[in-house]
C-alpha cells in the first residue's frame, strides 16, 4: 500500500506547485522512481482533467549515453526535445541516483550537454515558459548520501517537503520588500569579506513552486559590483559529481580573479567554461526549518536554515542581472554558530548575525517561526 505522505506530496506538487489546470499538458521526467508514486501523480493529473505525459530515465543508461555523446547528437537531441517542452504548460522532474554517477563522464562531455541541450531545452524553454518543479525522490541511496536510515530519511523528508508552504511564502514577503529597496550588501564570516550591490533588483520568493523541497528568498547582484573574498563551508558536488570542499572565491570588479578547492585542483576548469562563469547570477537566502546540515544534494543544501548562496553562472530571467552562463553553481556558506558564524549587512544595518534575522519584521523566518 502506498504512503499517504507521498499521495500528500503528490497532490501538492500538481496542486500548489505547478498549480494545473484543466487542458493543460505537463511532462514528468523520472530517473529511477518508484512506480507507485509516478501513478499517484498521473491520477492527480487526471483528477483536474489536464493531460500527463510521463518520460522513465534511468541512470545507468543515462550515463553510458554521457560517455560517449558529441556535439553533433546533443545537438540532435535538443532538436528531438525542445518541440516537445515547448508545447508543454507544465514539467515535474523527479530524481532518485547515486550523486556519484557521472564522476567518471568526461568533463568535455558534459561543458557539450549543457552547451547543446541543457541550455536551450532545460534553461532556456523550461524555467523560462513552464510552471515547473523538480524533487528528488526517497530511496536508501539517497538516504545513504544524507548519513542516515532509510525510515529516518523518510521522516526528514515528508516533514521537509510536505510542510506549510503558502506559510512560509507570507513569511518571506517583509524580506522581499527589505531586499528591493537596498544598495549595498556586505557578508562576513570566517575567510569571507564580500560587498556587492542589488539596487534594482528584484527578490524572488521560491516557496514550493519550483523545487521541492525549498525554502530560499533570491536575488542578484550588480554584475561588475562584486568585490572581496568568499569562503564557502560544506562540501559541494559540481554537475559531473566531482566534490569539492573549501572552494574560496575572490572577486574583483564582478569576476571571479582567484578560486581554489581544497580537494580539487581542476577547480578553475569549471569557471573556464565561458565568460559568464566568472560572474556571479544569483545570491540568496536559506530558511528551510527542518533542513540543517548538509547532504550533499543541492535541493536540500541550498535551503539550509541560516545559509546563503551566492551562485557563480548564469541569473535567472525573473532576475536578469545580465550574466548568462551554461553553468549555474549553488555554492553555500552556512552562518549558524555550528559553522563559524556570519553576518550580513544591508545598507550598513545588520540583518541577520549566526543565522538568524536580527530586525524584529524578518524574525518570522527564523526557524522557530516556520515549523
Amino acid at each position: 500500500m502506498i504512503d499517504e505522505r507521498l499521495k500528500t506530496l503528490a497532490k501538492n506538487l500538481i496542486n500548489y506547485s505547478c498549480s494545473l489546470q484543466p487542458g493543460e499538458k505537463i511532462l514528468i521526467e523520472a530517473m529511477d522512481t518508484d512506480e507507485e508514486f509516478l501513478c499517484e501523480l498521473v491520477k492527480e493529473t487526471y483528477k483536474i482533467g489536464a493531460c500527463p505525459f510521463v518520460k522513465p530515465l534511468m541512470s545507468k543508461l543515462n550515463r553510458e549515453l554521457l560517455k560517449g555523446t558529441t556535439e553533433q547528437r546533443e545537438k540532435l537531441r535538443c532538436d528531438f526535445d525542445l518541440p516537445v517542452m515547448e508545447n508543454m504548460n507544465a514539467y515535474i522532474s523527479v530524481r532518485s541516483k547515486n550523486v556519484y554517477e557521472n564522476s567518471d563522464v568526461p568533463k568535455e562531455n558534459l561543458k557539450t550537454v549543457n552547451i547543446n541541450y541543457n541550455l536551450p531545452v532545460h534553461h532556456n524553454t523550461r524555467v523560462a515558459k513552464t510552471k515547473w518543479v523538480i524533487l528528488n525522490y526517497p530511496t536508501s541511496v539517497v538516504a545513504q548520501n544524507a548519513g542516515m536510515s532509510t525510515e529516518a530519511f523518510e521522516d526528514f523528508y515528508f516533514d521537509v517537503c510536505n510542510l506549510d508552504y503558502s506559510k512560509m511564502e507570507k513569511a518571506m514577503q517583509p524580506l522581499k520588500e527589505l531586499i528591493e529597496k537596498t544598495d549595498k550588501v556586505r557578508i562576513v564570516a570566517p575567510g569571507t569579506d564580500l560587498t556587492f550591490s542589488i539596487k534594482g533588483m528584484p527578490a524572488i520568493k521560491c516557496c514550493g513552486k519550483n523545487n521541492i523541497p525549498d525554502g530560499e528568498i533570491f536575488t542578484a547582484p550588480v554584475k561588475n559590483s562584486v568585490n572581496g573574498v568568499i569562503k564557502y563551508n560544506i562540501p559541494i558536488l559540481s554537475s559531473n559529481g566531482e566534490r569539492h570542499e573549501d572552494v574560496t572565491l575572490t572577486f574583483e570588479n564582478g569576476k571571479i580573479i582567484n578560486a581554489t578547492s581544497k580537494s580539487n585542483e581542476d577547480i578553475n576548469k569549471i569557471f573556464n567554461t565561458d565568460e559568464g562563469a566568472r560572474y556571479v547570477g544569483e545570491f540568496a537566502f536559506g530558511v528551510n526549518p527542518y533542513i540543517k546540515k548538509p547532504m550533499l544534494d543541492i535541493l536540500f543544501d541550498e535551503k539550509i536554515m541560516g545559509s546563503i548562496h551566492f551562485t557563480p553562472g548564469s541569473c535567472y530571467d525573473e532576475c536578469d542581472n545580465g550574466n548568462k552562463s551554461a553553468i549555474h553553481w549553488d555554492l553555500i556558506q552556512i552562518q549558524t554558530p555550528e559553522y563559524g558564524g556570519g553576518e550580513i549587512y544591508f545598507d550598513d544595518v545588520l540583518i541577520r548575525k549566526d543565522g538568524k534575522f536580527v530586525l524584529e519584521e524578518l524574525k518570522v523566518l527564523n526557524p522557530e517561526n516556520l515549523i
